[in-house]
């Protein structure tokens, strides 16, 4: 009696019968592939999802040069006027979905973009911060006038020194234990820091060009 042909299929030449060890090897090894790419896509989707949600940051002029689809710009539009929030996330997800409709030179502009953006914060949220050290400086001490005109001479130094008195006088408390006040002059002192040190920080910036 002629011996029943196995069901089975041939891998590199070698024939593997279905049910065999080697079959449920094989097929846990491209089970586990596949599962593999599942989660790599899956993993590829929630990024440019996210870098979606992201462009919602930009200004329209850092979106311009991006040249994105209009479908998109539409879609990114209207998740800005969304308030609901299940309404907003739906939209997100839709930005999403056409986020992975994009060539990678695209992608790869928004990410620059968006790394630019972020590198413009934190520079903006340092002079804030330089300003408010100044300002304070200038208030509790004479000597911090002194080296400010000495790196600033450009600055009006009686307008800096009227102020500063201004400042002195409007922070101390009218009754003992108050907390010291600020006022108009206080606020000036910010704004001629900051315009200042901004003014410099330009300069720099095209000398380093030049």
């Amino acid at each position: 009696m002629p011996r029943k042909f196995k069901k089975g299929y041939f891998v590199q030449g070698q024939f593997v019968a279905e049910g065999s060890e080697l079959d449920l090897q094989l097929k846990a090894e491209l089970k586990g592939t596949d599962s593999a790419s599942r989660t790599d896509l899956k993993r590829e989707s929630t990024a440019l999802q996210e870098l979606g949600e992201q462009l919602l940051g930009l200004r329209p002029e850092q979106l311009e040069p991006l040249a994105l689809p209009e479908k998109l710009q539409e879609a990114i539009a209207e998740a800005r006027r969304i308030t609901n929030f299940e309404g907003k996330r739906r939209q997100i997800q839709f930005i999403g979905k056409l986020m992975r409709k994009l060539e990678d030179d695209t992608v790869a502009q928004i990410r620059q973009a968006l790394a630019d953006q972020h590198g413009g914060t934190a520079r903006e949220v340092a002079a804030l911060h330089q300003a408010e050290q100044w300002r304070d400086a200038l208030v509790a001490d004479d000597d911090a006038l002194a080296r400010w005109l000495e790196q600033f001479p450009s600055t009006d130094a009686q307008q800096l020194r009227s102020l500063v008195r201004q400042a002195r006088k409007d922070a101390k408390p009218e009754k003992p234990g108050l907390a010291p006040r600020h006022g108009r002059a206080y606020r000036e002192i910010f704004q001629l820091v900051r315009t200042q040190l901004t003014d410099e920080g330009t300069e720099d910036e095209h000398d380093d060009h030049a």
